[in-house]
């Protein structure tokens, strides 16, 4: 297993080729009470620095309306790569992963499983936020819910068995039919909202969980904010780097980070 190093080790030559940020949202922009004030302004920040920013999340597409219209991101890819929300003008944009017929042929396979896992898993309620969810399910595991090591694995096993993908998020277990991943995502949305193609050696990743371990092994410059010491036990793949500061944060950290490096590189470019 990787080590992580501390995200103050990170040389200033490794932000040389970044040119955009993909970022996790709960418990990464997060915290109890919404979108961290310091997260919220480091995005401000990049915005005004003509960085993109791409959220990935688990969350669905309901939920992440509002936060696609708001927030200054290019878009919102929810539900783990299945529906991409962007604004064109003052309209809000939805695309899916999947055409018509197959999130039609999905949707009854994805509630028959949600009925078996809560028939047989004590303790086992859907999020809170299903109604908003067009292309996956989501059992809820930290958010209002409480469920073990135990329980969330044999979610788990149930959504493999009925032929879904399974991943663990910080606070929910999500499943959902489909080669679609965070991964795919990243490829997807750069290329749609930015117009070239995506190279993971020219963005960084931030994220805090276990379903982020993708992009942490495929993306060289991934970083997890700290309180993803919680899931370091469970990842095959850790970030290659870690925050000080947990949650929002940890995201603006890495923030002045980049930032940081963007003005030293261009002061040494122009011999200021």
């Amino acid at each position: 297993m990787r080590t992580m190093t501390p995200l103050a080790d990170c040389p200033r030559e490794a932000w040389r080729t970044v040119r955009g940020l993909l970022t996790d949202i709960d418990d990464t922009l997060t915290g109890e009470h919404g979108i961290a004030p310091a997260a919220l302004d480091a995005l401000h920040r990049l915005e005004a620095a003509g960085v993109p920013v791409i959220a990935i999340t688990g969350r669905p597409a309901g939920w992440s309306r509002p936060f696609a219209r708001e927030w200054p991101v290019r878009g919102i890819v929810a539900e783990n790569g299945g529906v991409l929300l962007h604004r064109e003008g003052q309209a809000l944009m939805t695309e899916f992963a999947q055409d018509d017929a197959t999130r039609a042929a999905n949707f009854a396979r994805l509630q028959a499983c949600m009925c078996a896992i809560v028939a047989a898993v004590p303790g086992a309620v859907p999020a809170r936020d299903s109604a908003g969810r067009l292309t996956d399910i989501a059992i809820d595991h930290s958010e209002f819910e409480r469920l073990d090591d135990d329980a969330i694995a044999a979610v788990c096993d149930l959504m493999r068995a009925h032929g879904l993908v399974a991943t663990v998020s910080s606070i929910h277990v999500n499943g959902w039919i489909g080669d679609h991943s965070k991964w795919s995502a990243a490829h997807w949305a750069v290329r749609r909202l930015t117009g070239a193609a995506f190279d993971p050696r020219e963005w960084v990743y931030v994220g805090d969980s276990t379903n982020d371990q993708l992009m942490f092994e495929r993306v060289p410059l991934s970083v997890g904010v700290a309180n993803i010491a919680r899931f370091l036990p469970l990842l095959d793949h850790p970030p290659a780097y870690v925050t000080a500061a947990e949650r929002g944060d940890g995201f603006a950290e890495v923030v002045r980070a980049l930032l940081g490096a963007r003005g030293r590189v261009g002061a040494s470019t122009t011999g200021v």
